[in-house]
């Protein structure tokens, strides 16, 4: 008998999410620069409050994450009622499509935004809204000219991925303030934590009941493997999400981990001082042999070459050489290549080996 059995409307339209790649055929020892992590790692603090958690494995986690959340709040000057935790920032932005998006309803994101928010609107059940950016930047009229009645959510990375760029506050503040009466403006973070100063969103948040922030302990916390992500937001927002929130959705390690982590700021300063540097270095060396890139607001540089060809035969150099970084094509940037921001020793093999590849195109 031939099944019934479909999904419905919207599913079979979302592609497969490909992750940073972090093998090369034939290549050993390669390093991987294509998902944004720390190469310094976590905080050793981390590593050692979630080792405590491993006698306990037996033990269910607690199901409200009150210290987490308390924990949060206290570094970046929060209410924990309104802090809200999830298996990585993405769980978080799933919830709010589930919550807030179904059939009929539109979800705003950018030409070259994050590929799950249009996934999590596609798996609710709406209609994803592509909104085109200005040279690689978020374009706040374009997004307030897509907006309609039918508009729930508006997702912007700020700073961007893949592209590294970033709006300011006093635009943020003018999309919020424009955004249709039911729709919410979420604030995606991740790599908030990179920008000296910055707070994410959280002003736009604490003045206004239609934003909402997510931030990641995946990034400059070095705690990717332990999926850990908050989002911020007015109460009714969080009372809503934390309907649908899973009672035991964050492990005690990861729980124990990421507290560890938020609480220690020095060494986060750290790894934002040593990104900065290495980012600016990458970004020199790169454009120095022809290859620029955005300023870059991240923990890595969204290197743009002549045209797609040339991207992919630069790609496949690199990682003859062991090198992998990401290939952006699935984010309309073809002819662009996102490369992590390594260690020192990963910076100049990229830049040498860029430096090689640009040699042999001229003698061609």
């Amino acid at each position: 008998m031939v099944s019934q059995i479909q999904a419905k409307p919207g599913i079979m339209d979302i592609a497969l999410y490909q992750g940073g790649k972090s093998h090369v055929a034939g290549v050993q020892n390669v390093v991987k620069l294509s998902s944004n992590e720390n190469p310094l790692g976590p905080s050793p603090k981390a590593v050692e409050a979630a080792k405590t958690t491993l006698s306990t494995m037996h033990r269910y986690p607690s199901t409200d994450h009150k210290s987490l959340r308390t924990a949060i709040a206290d570094v970046h000057g929060m209410d924990p009622d309104r802090v809200i935790c999830g298996v990585g920032s993405d769980e978080v932005l799933a919830w709010l499509t589930q919550a807030f998006a179904g059939p009929g309803d539109e979800v705003i994101h950018t030409e070259h935004g994050f590929a799950l928010y249009r996934i999590g609107a596609l798996a609710a059940g709406a209609t994803p809204v592509e909104v085109p950016e200005q040279n690689r930047v978020t374009d706040v009229d374009a997004i307030l000219a897509a907006c309609t009645n039918r508009t729930r959510l508006v997702f912007i990375a700020n700073p961007n991925n893949p592209t590294g760029t970033m709006i300011g506050s006093a635009d943020v503040a003018r999309l919020a303030d424009s955004l249709p009466p039911q729709a919410i403006l979420v604030l995606d973070g991740a790599y908030a934590e990179y920008v000296p100063g910055g707070d994410g969103g959280l002003a736009e948040v604490n003045a206004r009941e239609n934003v909402f922030m997510t931030r990641t302990f995946s990034k400059i916390y070095g705690l990717g493997g332990m999926r850990v992500g908050w989002g911020y937001g007015p109460r009714h927002i969080i009372d809503i999400l934390n309907r649908i929130r899973g009672p035991f959705n964050l492990s005690l390690p990861a729980l124990a981990a990421a507290e560890a982590a938020v609480r220690d700021q020095a060494y986060i300063d750290e790894c934002r001082a040593e990104n900065a540097r290495l980012r600016t270095w990458l970004a020199e060396a790169l454009a120095a042999q022809g290859v620029p890139s955005d300023v870059s607001h991240t923990n890595f540089v969204l290197a743009r070459f002549k045209d797609a060809d040339e991207a992919s035969a630069c790609n496949t150099a690199l990682e003859s050489e062991g090198l992998i970084v990401r290939a952006v094509g699935g984010y309309k940037l073809p002819y662009a290549l996102r490369i992590t921001v390594g260690d020192v020793s990963s910076c100049q093999r990229v830049a040498e080996c860029v430096a090689r590849f640009k040699s042999k195109a001229v003698r061609s």
